[in-house]
């Protein structure tokens, strides 16, 4: 796209016209844009589909119909006697006039902000339009672009149980008409592409607040989401960190859902910080209970537990609130092609033997087996006078018995 104007040849000019009466005049007094050309004029006349503008006195350009579009915003709040940008896109009209586009000028201008705040790494205001459901439909100024799902700072994240793609469209709905504060992350406007990102938004301002906190901090704060594999908390100047499933408590959590709950209010310590990224714990606060499991259980030992979950390779058994153990399946019935779950049912208790503790890997096993001991062993074993009057034949006492 040309910046400058340049002089027309006046076989370009239609015979008759106003343009053609000045080119006859004088051919080297008047410069003339040509079609493609960015020029600027004052706004002397306003429309509902149509403005007119004034171009340094020599003549008047027009802009109707969908050229008064402008994609840059510029000329939202245009009146007469401003001054404006527009291309040409054709040098005289069946009026006589300059037709002239905001649209390309603007378009233009548009996209060349846009590459500049990408490149800053400016935070601006998004308006979000619409959604679908891989992300956001949004616009900045007047450009249109997408936020992506993945994009989304947690808070607004949508947790929804088992990926259920209609229940994430319905939750990313609800956005329609808010503003957020993105950064703009990818721009081509070659395929007018933009992405923006919420997440890098907020990710900056996480890493200021951040910056007073530091790995073995404790916080206060209150639960802001349960989802399958842990919880967010919310602390300090609006900074939130997530509490892995595993860092919930010290014994086996299968459903966070069933120790934590949106809006409890508790006590983490922070254990890493990545980026932006914060991890907390709830468990590193209390006691390990397996420091002392060896003073509660013994190897031999006779418990009774509660099975808590079934599955193909034994159980997992609750001995107290704090302590669960795991039959596994060649300790749950002599025959191993028997299903877990045809000897054991959740929620029943049953007796187990203690048969191995390891405290440091928080592992204690457990069997429902009998173990012979070594008098029923013994007991077992034929004696050597069994074993002879066993071994003889049944048929021995009839041949005695018979006649020489």
């Amino acid at each position: 796209m040309s910046n400058t104007t340049t002089v027309t040849p006046a076989s370009s000019v239609k015979q008759g016209s106003k343009m053609a009466e000045l080119l006859a005049k004088d051919p080297g007094a008047v410069k003339i844009p040509q079609v493609g050309d960015l020029i600027e004029g004052i706004v002397i006349s306003l429309g509902k589909n149509e403005v007119y503008v004034d171009i340094n006195g020599v003549t008047t350009g027009i802009v109707r119909g969908k050229e008064i579009h402008d994609e840059s915003g510029d000329l939202d709040d245009i009146k007469i006697g401003d001054r404006a940008a527009a291309t040409v896109i054709d040098v005289e009209n069946e009026q006589g006039l300059l037709e002239l586009s905001f649209r390309f000028a603007g378009h233009q201008k548009a996209w060349d902000n846009l590459e500049k705040i990408q490149s800053s790494g400016e935070v601006v205001e998004a308006q979000v339009i619409d959604a679908n459901k891989g992300g956001l439909m949004i616009k900045v100024g007047n450009v249109v672009g997408f936020l992506p799902v993945s994009q989304l700072t947690t808070e607004n994240y949508p947790r929804v149980e088992g990926g259920d793609k209609n229940k994430i469209l319905a939750h990313l709905k609800n956005f329609a008409g808010q503003k957020m504060k993105v950064k703009i992350i990818d721009v081509h406007e070659e395929e007018e592409k933009m992405i923006v990102s919420e997440k890098a938004a907020w990710e900056e301002k996480q890493q200021e607040a951040m910056s007073v906190y530091k790995v073995g901090d404790t916080v206060s704060g209150k639960v802001t989401g349960v989802v399958d594999f842990g919880a967010f908390v919310e602390f300090g100047e609006n900074l939130e960190g997530l509490v892995h499933i595993s860092e919930l408590a010290w014994q086996r959590i299968d459903d966070p859902r069933e120790v934590i709950h949106v809006g409890d209010k508790v006590k983490a310590e922070i254990i890493a910080i990545e980026n932006s990224k914060i991890s907390l714990s709830l468990k590193k606060l209390v006691e390990d209970p397996w420091t002392n499991v060896a003073k509660k259980y013994k190897t031999g030992q006779t418990v009774t537990g509660k099975v808590l979950k079934v599955n193909t390779f034994g159980a997992f058994v609750e001995l107290d609130k704090d302590i669960h153990g795991l039959a596994h399946i060649s300790e749950l019935s002599n025959n191993s092609d028997n299903d877990p779950s045809t000897v054991v049912v959740p929620g029943e208790t049953y007796d187990f033997t203690v048969i191995s503790i390891e405290p440091t890997e928080h592992r204690l096993g457990l069997s429902m087996l009998k173990k012979k001991s070594k008098e029923d062993k013994a007991s077992a074993t034929p004696s050597a006078s069994d074993k002879s009057d066993n071994d003889v034949p049944a048929n021995s006492e009839a041949k005695d018995s018979t006649p020489a």
